[in-house]
């Protein structure tokens, strides 16, 4: 196995996986960047798609983790030989995952507005994100079971059609971003940040449909409910639960530096939107090493081969370390277009300068977590995943970005939090990984 554990083979999954993974995030950064540029209440309705992005984004990755769980184990599988024991696991997972999907999303429609104002939005931006998050909020079932399909690919190897579903949705929330904001002379009234809703409704829609084609056609492992249940549910559901509490702990620091930055006023948060933003964008950018660290890494330890396991780490971490260093340079070079490109509204510009240089350079230290992040849950790890982010949120991020606001740093006391999380993050994985499998090596 050793000898087909390169360059090649790595991309091969790296790079439609890298496509993949910032279809979600780029359709939250072409959001922010067209509604940054609304003529009518610009800053407004870039705070409103911030908080509303970030508290979807909490609900999608808290139960968007069974793909995860899913991909694992088909790979685990895919690597003993035993795929077609697993064919009945996939529609069982999947239909379990958006009842759940459906039963929150109707739980938090009736208290939406306790829920905007508890991340600080008042007055303008209040009303923004009730009208905003009302419509997007019927995409998450959608999104939830694109990728349940996305995981399934993913086991079997495959990230080409996932790659395919992300562009074809991206490409079409872009068109439809800036025919409903900005409206058709004499076709179309402008429709400004509920446009914006309904053009990343349709395309998760859109995505949601592909998938399900692609599903049907392309592989043999069908959607109808079998009975009985597959003996590997219940370590799926534990595996989901260890993954679900890890984004809860990761979606608090998320939401807490969103509470923080909006109360420090509108600029901050706009400043903060175009941030965050980005450093999600770079972060599922990073990530195609990471899927190709999860689908290989499960495969080799089906097959027991730990010296493969561990050139594969050595491997990915690499790739990942030089793509961030990329994207630091990148960062630098374009530092102010950058900013130009969300919003042409000064103090927000100003917020925003003032601490890009840390998401840039935190650049390195995230690849390194997110590579060891995708290569442990590719092994089912969770429950070392999710002590790890439950430390790294409440013994490192939470006391850091107090002791920040303590000393009047405010963006900057949030992203230098974050730095300091996404470290703790990293090393914790990096020790673990060295402790449990070089015993396990055979040279």
């Amino acid at each position: 196995m050793k000898n087909t554990i390169t360059f090649k083979a790595i991309n091969k999954l790296a790079i439609p996986a890298t496509i993949a993974g910032i279809a979600e995030p780029l359709l939250s950064i072409t959001d922010t960047a067209i509604v940054g540029n609304i003529d009518v209440d610009g800053i407004e309705s870039l705070a409103a798609a911030g908080i509303v992005g970030s508290f979807l984004s909490m609900l999608i990755w808290i139960l968007g983790q069974t793909r995860s769980a899913i991909s694992a184990i088909i790979s685990q599988y895919v690597g003993a030989g035993k795929k077609e024991e697993i064919k009945s696991l996939p529609a069982q997972a999947i239909y379990l995952n958006i009842g759940l999907s459906i039963l929150i999303l109707l739980s938090t429609i009736f208290i939406v507005d306790d829920i905007f104002r508890f991340l600080n939005a008042t007055g303008k931006i209040l009303e923004y994100c009730i009208s905003y998050y009302s419509i997007r909020v019927w995409g998450f079932p959608l999104t939830l079971f694109t990728f349940a399909v996305m995981g399934i690919f993913r086991g079997l190897q495959n990230t080409f059609y996932p790659m395919l579903i992300a562009i074809v949705g991206a490409v079409l929330n872009v068109f439809l971003d800036y025919i409903f904001v900005y409206g058709i002379t004499d076709v179309l009234e402008p429709m400004y940040l509920e446009g914006a809703a309904w053009a990343s409704l349709i395309a998760q829609g859109v995505m949601a449909v592909l998938a399900f084609i692609l599903l049907l056609t392309k592989t043999n492992i069908s959607l109808k409910p079998q009975l009985p249940f597959h003996p590997e549910l219940g370590r799926l559901i534990i595996m989901s639960l260890n993954l679900f509490v890890r984004a809860l702990a990761l979606n608090i620091a998320l939401i807490l530096a969103v509470r923080e930055a909006t109360a420090l006023g509108d600029n901050y948060i706009g400043a903060h939107t175009i941030a965050i933003n980005l450093w999600l964008f770079s972060a599922f950018f990073i990530d195609g090493y990471a899927a190709a660290g999860n689908i290989m890494g499960g495969k080799l330890l089906g097959r027991k081969d730990y010296d493969g396991l561990f050139l594969l780490a050595k491997k990915i971490m690499i790739y990942g370390v030089l793509v961030s260093l990329f994207l630091m340079t990148l960062g630098f070079i374009f530092y102010t277009s950058i900013g130009t490109f969300f919003s042409n509204d000064i103090p927000v510009l100003n917020a925003f300068y003032g601490i890009f240089f840390i998401v840039i350079l935190g650049q390195p230290i995230n690849s390194i977590a997110f590579i060891f992040d995708g290569l442990f849950k590719g092994l089912g790890e969770m429950k070392y995943l999710r002590n790890t982010l439950l430390a790294a949120t409440f013994l490192g991020f939470i006391p850091a970005l107090f002791i920040g606001k303590y000393f009047g740093l405010e963006l900057q006391g949030i992203w230098i939090a974050f730095t300091i999380w996404m470290f703790i993050r990293g090393g914790a994985l990096v020790i673990e990984f060295k402790r449990k499998f070089m015993p396990l090596r055979t040279r």
